[in-house]
């Protein structure tokens, strides 16, 4: 065997159970095809976790994860939990401390599904959303004071420091040189006009590093409106946190479904294990039952893989989801009646 590749894996809450296991099915699969291996070890942290011990992850979890090569999550929350917590104690705990800046969220129609735009087609949606992963909007950075009372009140305050949009900045434009090297600067700083004013001219600068690469800027109420109208125009969009984390699930839904997006919390510079993770939530509605769409969680894999430095086993794979979804079968959030299982079974196939 070629190399061999430490995965953590946390398969989460709800359908994260059933779609983790589904990607690691395919891993496994183009693992043996392009001659690596992978290990595996599995950590039960989550929302379940919380309800039994307290916590979300042990006190010593990050040093747990710290040394494996990337992190394959599932997805965190239940009804039964404080929905403010799992960001703060999972998520956001993860991406902060091992750095993962990037979050790469990729938006492609794959062959086969229909997209709500009725008149877009393959050609017309194909990019990708980078979005700054540690700081902006969602640092929690705030208080609230007297809330029970006439004064009451609450703050939230973003973060940009130009080291943090520096660096996602240039990661941004390094993708758009591989790409259609366009890149749109997706804000709002014709209304935040200190933090995202400082945001657009930090991206100005680095752009001149760039000058193969298109450079637009585009306010997000445009932006929204484009990704229904003409999604074509985009190649990379940069963004904010949480603007990035809003434009996603857009994007998730000219694909088709959230099932379809899979995404990356990157560490480009490897100092720290990236997460891999599909963008929708637990959906604890429809967990057990086997009718959840693995394909973020397979696509998320295939992002893995890229990141690991197999290119080759990545694209089989999103060549692979490609044939599937032509040919068929599909999971009910497409209008069709196969199971998780079944999906996944056919990916390996096509492989």
């Amino acid at each position: 065997m070629g190399k061999t590749y430490q995965i953590a894996v946390v398969n989460g809450d709800g359908i994260g159970e059933e779609i983790v296991p589904a990607g690691l099915k395919v891993a496994e699969k183009v693992a043996a095809k392009y001659n690596f291996n992978i290990e595996t070890s599995s950590f039960p942290w989550g929302a379940g976790y919380y309800l039994k011990e307290g916590e979300f992850m042990p006190e010593n979890g990050l040093e747990q994860l710290r040394g494996f090569d990337a992190i394959l999550f599932g997805a965190v929350g239940l009804p039964e939990v404080d929905d403010t917590l799992p960001a703060k104690d999972y998520t956001f705990r993860v991406r902060t401390s091992f750095e993962q800046y990037v979050n790469y969220r990729p938006v492609k129609l794959f062959p086969g599904i229909q997209s709500p735009l009725r008149d877009k087609t393959e050609q017309d949606i194909d990019f990708v959303i980078i979005r700054e992963n540690n700081e902006g909007e969602f640092v929690q950075n705030g208080k609230i004071m007297y809330p029970d009372t006439p004064n009451g009140m609450a703050i939230e305050t973003s973060i940009f420091t130009r080291h943090g949009v520096e660096r996602v900045a240039h990661f941004a434009f390094k993708l758009a040189q591989k790409r259609r090297k366009r890149l749109t600067n997706v804000t709002k700083s014709n209304t935040l006009i200190h933090s995202l004013l400082f945001w657009d001219t930090v991206i100005q600068e680095v752009s001149t590093q760039y000058p193969d690469v298109e450079y637009n800027k585009m306010y997000v109420d445009n932006a929204s409106a484009s990704f229904v109208l003409k999604p074509e125009v985009f190649d990379v969009i940069l963004t904010t946190n949480m603007i990035g984390d809003i434009l996603s699930d857009l994007g998730g839904a000219i694909m088709g479904s959230l099932g379809l997006g899979g995404s990356g919390n990157i560490n480009p510079e490897k100092d720290y294990p990236s997460m891999f993770e599909p963008i929708h939530g637990s959906a604890p509605d429809i967990a057990g039952k086997n009718i959840a769409n693995p394909i973020g969680q397979i696509w998320s894999v295939a992002l893995m893989l890229d990141h690991l430095g197999e290119s080759e086993a990545a694209r089989d794979i999103e060549n692979a989801i490609g044939k599937v979804t032509a040919k068929g079968p599909l999971t009910k959030d497409l209008k069709g009646s196969a199971t998780t299982t079944e999906i996944t079974d056919a990916v390996v196939k096509a492989l």
